[in-house]
């Protein structure tokens, strides 16, 4: 049986207001959020972008989502993680900042910024999946503790995972540093001796006492490392490197068993909503923006996987070619694929216009 994909369709030259207008009528007269109950703590996970040129979906249409929750009787926020990479948002202090000057203060969006995954990215849960990675997966702690999730996601393509859609800001974008590192790496990290100032903070914070001082520079023993991926985070002179030649095709299996892992916790409590808006070639991850398909709509699902795979084929439908053909030449339909064969949502769809 089919899962319901939910598609508000932008007509040419439509206004943001107009948009935004339809956006918040068609969430309120579908009852979307019908799931959330009177003091439900709702997470609503999103993406700030990297930098202002990104494709991220913007501040007014999360202050919509927040007042329909409100409007529920929930306690919005909005949430993200850190990430692995040097960047705006490596950490919880930095991160908010950044989204602030992106445009999501609480004066925006009605909502406050609480991360999932904590101060440093190293607040997590084990979930017990039936994988074929895994039997269990890290995620960032928070997700097991809120009642309600709802998940904003912006449709763009990617240079590793093909496409970045729901099923990659569940997996990746809502697991812990050591869920996003087993991920993206074979291999344990290494230090970069020409970076490394002796500073110790890697050695202080390493929970199994892993690195040492050997001749001046810092030095992690792998055959005691965990991988956990607290050196990254707490090294501030970018002295700690990894492998990050996964597979394109073992990655985006990884992710779709993250993304498992954290549906598993919120069963019956979740909604997904992708914008196929400002469409880029790279996630938002990138500070660079080059655009790959005309605006779209905006799709909404209680499926995860049916509302990607409605996603790619509206895309590739409007664009007249494959995915790949504009943005990466890798495998893309592997998310989708593997969420089938571990029996995790549905690829099949049917479509409604709203």
């Amino acid at each position: 049986m089919s899962s319901k994909v939910f598609f508000i369709e932008i007509k040419e030259s439509e206004s943001e207001d107009s948009l935004i207008g339809k956006f918040k009528k068609s969430l309120k007269e579908n009852s979307f959020f019908s799931f959330i109950s009177k003091k439900d703590m709702v997470a609503v996970k999103t993406h700030f972008g990297e930098g202002p040129k990104s494709g991220f979906v913007r501040s007014t249409y999360l202050k919509v989502i927040g007042e329909l929750i409100k409007d529920m009787g929930g306690l919005p926020f909005l949430t993200e993680t850190s990430t692995l990479y040097r960047g705006n948002r490596t950490n919880a202090i930095d991160h908010i900042m950044h989204a602030n000057r992106q445009g999501f203060s609480i004066e925006n969006t009605g909502m406050p910024i609480i991360m999932s995954d904590g101060l440093m990215g190293d607040e997590e849960i084990e979930i017990a999946i039936e994988g074929k990675f895994y039997n269990k997966v890290s995620i960032a702690s928070l997700v097991e503790k809120i009642q309600s999730l709802v998940v904003v996601t912006h449709f763009t393509g990617h240079i590793v995972s093909g496409f970045g859609g729901t099923l990659k800001n569940l997996g990746m974008g809502l697991s812990s540093r050591r869920g996003k590192m087993v991920q993206h790496s074979t291999s344990k990290p290494k230090i970069k001796k020409k970076f490394c100032t002796a500073c110790g903070e890697c050695i202080k914070w390493c929970p199994v006492e892993a690195i040492s001082f050997v001749e001046g520079k810092a030095y992690i023993n792998k055959s005691v490392c965990i991988g956990c991926g607290e050196c990254l985070a707490v090294c501030r002179f970018d002295a700690v490197g990894y492998n990050w030649s996964e597979s394109y095709e073992r990655l985006q299996k990884k992710i779709v068993e993250h993304a498992l892992g954290v549906s598993k916790t919120k069963m019956g409590k979740m909604i997904f909503i992708n914008f196929l808006t400002n469409i880029s070639k790279d996630c938002d991850c990138m500070n660079s923006y080059e655009q790959i398909a005309p605006d779209i709509g905006i799709l909404i699902s209680s499926d995860p996987v049916a509302i990607d795979s409605a996603s790619l084929d509206l895309v590739e439908e409007r664009i007249g070619k494959k995915l790949s053909g504009v943005s990466y030449d890798i495998p893309y339909r592997v998310q989708l694929d593997h969420s089938k064969e571990l029996g995790f949502g549905n690829t099949e769809y049917n479509l409604i216009k709203i």
